[in-house]
Parts: C-alpha cells; sequence; structure tokens
C-alpha cells in the first residue's frame, strides 16, 4: 500500500524508480498498482513523469499514457 500524503509518495517511488525499477510500468507492476491513477496522483500535486529520466520531475507537461501510446503507434 503506498502512502497518501503526496511528498511521502514522491519521495519513495522516486527513490524505487532510480534504485530498483527500469519504469513506472515495472514499479507499478511489481507493488499492483495502477499506472494511470498513480500519476494522476502526483500529477495532483504537481508532479509529472519523465520516462527519460526514470523520475518525477516537476512540472505540468503532460506525459502520454499508455493507451494514447498504443494509439499513436497504430497509426
Amino acid at each position: 500500500m503506498l502512502p497518501n500524503d503526496p511528498n511521502i509518495l514522491l519521495s519513495l517511488v522516486n527513490t524505487r524508480l532510480r534504485d530498483e525499477y527500469a519504469s513506472l510500468s515495472e514499479l507499478c507492476a511489481a507493488l499492483d498498482e495502477d499506472e494511470d491513477a498513480l500519476a494522476a496522483r502526483l500529477a495532483a500535486a504537481g508532479w509529472r513523469y519523465d520516462r527519460e529520466a526514470n523520475q518525477f520531475v516537476r512540472g505540468q507537461e503532460k506525459t502520454p499514457t499508455r493507451e494514447e501510446n498504443a494509439g499513436s503507434a497504430a497509426k
């Protein structure tokens, strides 16, 4: 179970991404968490997932969801 406090959640997620997982998808699969829901929780606190850095960073740029990525790949 992930913490409700967005600051503690951010710290936990970024630490695990840095130390244990190559992507947000891998982390969410290991924790049995919904990737889009987790990203939305952190987005509400002003954070977005940066795939290249494999970290949540400050900002409002929208990171495409898995569904959006799949749709653009099919075109």
